[in-house]
């Protein structure tokens, strides 16, 4: 039962999310971390998180169960019961709220808190509606990286504004590639993300016209004195070859297999973005 509660987090989804948030933590402190304060702005953000990601799930229960990637969730298969979940839910965000608004700042929590509500009520709810719901989760997703930022800063600035656009287009072409390669089940389920709605063709244009947008953004924090060549560079050479992936899909004769190497190469660019963000401030 303690398994079924901690994989009813997405413990995936929470280390993504660190990733980032340890991003912005890193690219705030200027060579200057405060390991204590970095500790307990992880601990805290990823109770709000895993908090977010329960609520998703009893929100998503009776689709998770159409779906073959999904259908083995607690709350799909009933082996813990909505009520119980819902209070598991709330039981993590006040822990994170604690722990967020008693060591760290105000703005860090609200922003941590602001991602949670979108993520669970025009996201989570959203997506049974729209192929827009796609970018509100990734605004939803680029809170973390703010809440490292400020959990250092106390305010935002044009950096935490470029970090929030970087995190939200990265977004975008990764989770085009999830829902090219998860198909079936979105179908399956009457999900209407892009692909089912618009088309493979439309999808992988959006794609490649968002990792474009990544990539600029990206950049601008070197432009703007933010960060250093050394993060420029890697930057730049993991961007375009992710370009170059993406602009692939127009002649792959396998959508799922193509868009899967999307996906984890995506992952590749946001790991080697926060490790460059880390070591090579200004």
């Amino acid at each position: 039962m303690v398994k079924a509660h901690i994989i009813l987090t997405k413990p995936g989804i929470i280390l993504g999310n660190v990733i980032t948030m340890a991003g912005g933590f890193a690219l705030a402190s200027r060579g200057h971390l405060d390991g204590w304060l970095f500790l307990v702005t992880l601990i805290g953000l990823s109770f709000v998180i895993a908090s977010s990601c329960v609520f998703n799930n009893y929100i998503d229960r009776q689709v998770d169960a159409k779906m073959a990637r999904t259908k083995n969730r607690a709350l799909a298969t009933g082996s813990i019961s909505s009520k119980n979940a819902l209070i598991f839910g709330v039981i993590l965000g006040i822990i994170g709220a604690f722990i967020l608004g008693f060591y760290t700042n105000l703005l860090a929590l609200l922003i941590a808190f602001a991602g949670l509500v979108i993520y669970v009520f025009p996201y989570s709810l959203g997506k049974y509606r729209t192929s827009h719901a796609t970018l509100i989760g990734s605004i939803a997703g680029a809170a973390p990286p703010l809440v490292g930022y400020t959990a250092v800063t106390g305010s935002l600035d044009l950096a935490a504004l470029i970090l929030f656009l970087i995190v939200v287009f990265w977004q975008m072409p990764h989770f085009y590639a999830i829902a090219i390669y998860r198909y079936h089940d979105y179908a399956r389920a009457s999900i209407p993300v892009l692909p089912v709605k618009k088309g493979m063709h439309a999808t992988k244009v959006h794609m490649v016209l968002y990792t474009i947008a990544f990539l600029v953004a990206a950049l601008l924090l070197t432009v703007f004195g933010y960060t250093g060549y050394v993060y420029f560079t890697a930057t730049a050479l993991v961007g375009f070859l992710w370009l170059g992936l993406c602009l692939q899909g127009f002649k792959a004769r396998i959508d799922a297999q193509w868009a899967r190497k999307v996906f984890l190469f995506s992952l590749i660019v946001i790991i080697v973005l926060c490790v460059t963000m880390a070591f090579d401030t200004i």
